[in-house]
């Protein structure tokens, strides 16, 4: 069920989500969606971090592989939304990162486009994972989102998501543990979310309680 206000826990993943104002893009090209990628881990440490710049600046890397404000444990990025599974590490870690995380992209996209006021649609959602079932299940839906919208073309240029973390040996930014310790293998894993995100894309119903968090 939705969070509806109650506070973050340390050691409990939560599905992190929102979209752009009035549904509007806020990846327009490939650039943005590495720039978004770069602030999702450079951010991320409990040091205060003042910009990307300074974030990336040398001898920055040792504390923050220690002290993290959360675990991502996977993440789709699409051209007008996003979203993320979040373990949240330290206190008010989850709050604190996507404050960072959204007012440093949204000053970095209205700089580059000209444009000013809110970029994201107020404050992001968020959804307690209260149970392991329900965690392979979003794990899927969050992995695949752009199957589940259907994003091809131009538009697939504008997505970029944790699948190949899951299913082949690329080696990225999640921890994936949690998710793949319940399976026999990553085969096994992509027929099971392979056919979990058949089912959500035939059941509308289901399809509405998770993208609202209801």
């Amino acid at each position: 069920m939705a969070n509806r206000g109650a506070p973050f826990a340390d050691g409990e993943y939560y599905h992190v989500y929102n979209r752009g104002v009035d549904k509007r893009k806020v990846f327009m090209h490939r650039s943005d969606i590495g720039r978004f990628f770069r602030c999702m881990q450079m951010f991320n440490t409990i040091v205060p971090v003042g910009s990307l710049y300074e974030a990336e600046l040398p001898g920055t890397v040792e504390y923050r592989e220690q002290d993290r404000l959360v675990s991502i444990v996977a993440y789709c990025l699409n051209p007008n939304h996003y979203h993320f599974i979040l373990r949240q590490e330290v206190e008010n870690g989850i709050s604190e990162y996507m404050k960072r995380l959204g007012g440093g992209y949204t000053w970095y996209f209205n700089n580059k486009y000209k444009r000013s006021g809110a970029l994201f649609q107020g404050r992001f959602k968020s959804t307690h994972i209260d149970s392991d079932a329900y965690l392979r299940h979003l794990s899927a839906y969050v992995n695949l989102n752009y199957e589940v919208h259907q994003l091809g073309g131009s538009t697939a240029k504008l997505v970029k998501s944790s699948w190949n973390e899951y299913v082949t040996d690329d080696v990225g930014i999640c921890k994936k543990d949690i998710v793949l310790g319940q399976f026999s293998d990553k085969k096994q894993y992509k027929n099971f979310a392979g056919e979990a995100i058949n089912n959500v894309k035939k059941d509308r119903e289901e399809l509405e309680k998770l993208e609202l968090g209801g």
